[in-house]
C-alpha cells in the first residue's frame, strides 16, 4: 500500500518508483509503458543492487534467473550473473 511513489537512489540520480509512477521500459529502442513498480524490477533492490541494475523492464526484457533469491534481471544483468 506504501509502494505507490516513493524516490531511491540510482547512480547517483534520485528517481520516482513505485507502482503508481508511469515510465517507458528502460531496453534501448523498447517503448513499452510500465511502471515501476517491483514487478518491473531488475534484481530485488530498488536503485540496483549486488545482482541487477535496478532498472526497470517490461515483461520481454526481463528474465528470471535460475536462482530466484536474486530477482528477475534485465539481459545484461543476467549475462553476468
Amino acid at each position: 500500500m506504501g509502494n505507490a511513489f516513493y524516490s531511491v537512489l540510482r547512480n547517483g540520480e534520485e528517481i520516482e518508483a513505485g507502482y503508481g509512477v508511469q515510465a517507458v521500459c528502460e531496453e534501448p529502442g523498447c517503448t513499452e509503458v510500465i511502471d515501476r513498480g517491483l514487478a518491473y524490477l531488475c534484481g530485488q533492490t530498488p536503485g540496483g543492487d549486488e545482482y541487477g541494475c535496478g532498472g526497470y523492464f517490461c515483461p520481454q526484457h526481463l528474465h528470471i534467473p535460475r536462482s530466484v533469491v536474486i530477482g528477475d534481471l534485465c539481459a545484461r544483468c543476467l549475462a553476468t550473473n
